[in-house]
């Protein structure tokens, strides 16, 4: 189950098909070593993303 408290690295070291969705919802440093410690609440705050449809997305 993927949370809002998952960070990016997590995210796509378990799930790396995944990504298309994070850069469809417009994360596109997804590659920066420092996003991979950012939670996806984090993530989403920096880029204005609704981080509760985020994860609804990546969960589906």
């Amino acid at each position: 189950m993927i949370e809002k408290t998952t960070t990016i690295g997590e995210l796509l070291e378990t799930n790396p098909e995944k990504a298309d969705i994070l850069l469809d919802a417009g994360m596109h440093c997804l590659g920066c070593p420092a996003s991979q410690a950012e939670t996806l609440e984090e993530a989403c705050d920096v880029h204005g993303i609704n981080v509760e449809e985020l994860v609804e997305k990546l969960n589906a």
